[in-house]
């Protein structure tokens, strides 16, 4: 397995897990944690695909990092997080 490969399966992961929380209710999409996941993901995810060139992706994960960070930080001090 190439170092790509097991960087892109740890993003996989991280965003299945966000998934997976939020669809069981353990956590809000509106939360910082949903969010944070769902950035490290997509950068993780981002950065595997930019090593092996396959740009499309490169650019729809740099576009879901981008909207999740600002998500991020848009959340209100004090939201309650499930």
């Amino acid at each position: 397995m190439k170092t790509s490969d097991i960087i892109a399966s740890i993003g996989v992961i991280v965003l299945l897990v966000a998934f997976l929380l939020n669809l069981y209710k353990k956590i809000a999409p509106e939360s910082r944690a949903y969010t944070l996941l769902n950035f490290i993901g997509a950068t993780t995810c981002g950065f595997a695909s930019y090593m092996i060139g396959f740009y499309p992706f490169v650019f729809l994960e740099g576009i879901w990092a981008a909207f999740a960070l600002f998500s991020f930080f848009k959340v209100p001090r004090g939201t309650v997080e499930k």
